[in-house]
């Protein structure tokens, strides 16, 4: 009784299932994007057509396409499609697909792709688990995650497969996977609008679908015809990929530090907003401006560091959302501010020499001259600049480093040299 349902099941699923599943691609004709791993002539794409595909990790955003093209490898080299969310399976559920897979191989001979959804969940008991099996090739594993896997997977399992990072679709590929949802909805679409939900989907093909399913159902039960509020409705607020705990945190952050020592104040800004909205820590972000402020901006403007310092109180003495304008006043003066990092170079060229020659100690006539050590001889010669201008000309470095220069202003700003 239980299969007659199932089957039953599987016959009305395609009329009821979401568009987004429905208009899943079957062949790699039919996947929309990922041109860069999948090009013609590509390794993957030849390693899929020829029946030679390796266990992979496939990292990307949502609706980038992992679970699809999991799916299309399964279904192009006729191996069984075994999935597991890393998020909810067991040690001993994946013994069992294992199992599974090892009683397959024996009795038809048929492959079995293990697809690990979110495999970045899973914890290092879990993943060592699965090591014997990929190791051997009893299984392909096809593991998805959102997290970087240099960070989250271990270095075994790692060692083991391939890593193929896929990317946001590009606004022309979203418009493509549009016009087909369009198409199998049987909708008229005008081209505004189908511009309009490849904006609003956000580089991902899912969210573009359910965008579209959703504003022409709301359409057509209003009798309207389709309109951009009701793509608006649809959308509402447009996603926000990003995990401050995961990889977009580090690629946000570098993007803002970089924008802002590019002179670029609209990057920076935008960079700043995106980070803020998906709610990483205020405090993160100052942080790394007053960094900033004395590593590429330094004496061109010594001020940075003062607004700088000033924001990061303000996150401190205000709290968000008010001291969001705080962090962007700063920003946009950092990025617009003269640019030196010639205190960064110093300090790492100095700090270079003493990692090679150590703490060498000061001249004697540097030394401390209180009484204690004007009785070793400290003090002695030493030139005090105010009395003797000749003071201001001695090299101050220990004997061994005299003529060094670690401190090569730059030509920005305040360091710019000044004509006398």
């Amino acid at each position: 009784m239980g299969d007659l349902f199932s089957d039953s099941a599987s016959v009305r699923l395609p009329a009821v299932a979401p568009l987004a599943l429905r208009m899943r691609p079957q062949t790699l004709d039919e996947f929309v994007g990922q041109r860069h791993v999948l090009g013609e002539g590509s390794a993957l794409r030849l390693a899929i057509e020829e029946d030679r595909m390796g266990s992979a990790i496939f990292y990307g955003p949502p609706g980038s396409g992992k679970t699809t093209l999991a799916r299309i490898v399964a279904g192009v080299t006729g191996s069984e499609f075994e999935e597991l969310s890393a998020v909810s399976a067991t040690v001993a559920q994946v013994r069992e697909v294992l199992a599974r897979a090892r009683e397959r191989l024996g009795s038809t001979g048929q492959r079995t792709i293990l697809f690990l959804d979110e495999i970045h969940r899973f914890n290092k008991a879990q993943q060592d688990a699965l090591l014997p099996a990929v190791e051997e090739g009893l299984v392909t594993l096809i593991g998805a995650t959102t997290e970087n896997p240099y960070f989250e997977v271990n270095s075994a399992l790692l060692s083991r497969t391939q890593v193929y990072e896929l990317e946001p679709l590009s606004h022309e590929e979203l418009q493509v996977v549009v016009r087909r949802g369009a198409s199998e909805l049987e909708a008229s679409v005008p081209d505004a609008l189908v511009d309009l939900i490849a904006t609003r989907a956000g580089g991902d093909a899912r969210n573009a679908l359910n965008i579209l399913e959703l504003a022409w159902q709301t359409a057509r039960g209003t009798g309207e015809e389709l309109a951009e509020a009701h793509v608006d409705d649809a959308a509402r607020k447009r996603p926000l990929v990003y995990d401050k705990g995961g990889d977009a945190h580090y690629d946000f952050i570098s993007a803002f530090i970089k924008s802002m020592r590019g002179s670029d104040p609209d990057a920076a800004v935008y960079y700043l907003a995106a980070m803020l909205e998906s709610g990483e820590d205020a405090r993160y972000i100052a942080r790394r401006m007053i960094v900033l402020a004395s590593e590429d901006v330094g004496n061109a403007d010594p001020r940075a560091l003062l607004v700088a310092v000033a924001a990061a109180h303000a996150v401190e003495h205000v709290g968000l959302p008010e001291a969001s304008l705080n962090l962007a006043q700063a920003a946009v003066y950092l990025a617009r501010a003269p640019k030196s990092n010639a205190s960064y170079l110093a300090l790492k060229r100095a700090s270079a020499d003493v990692r090679e020659h150590g703490n060498i100690r000061p001249p004697a006539s540097l030394r401390d001259a209180s009484y204690y050590g004007r009785r070793l001889g400290h003090g002695e010669g030493y030139l005090y600049p105010h009395d003797d201008p000749a003071g201001f000309e001695v090299d101050h470095l220990p004997d061994e480093l005299k003529g060094r220069r670690y401190y090569e202003p730059g030509t920005s700003g305040e360091e710019r040299p000044r004509d006398d």
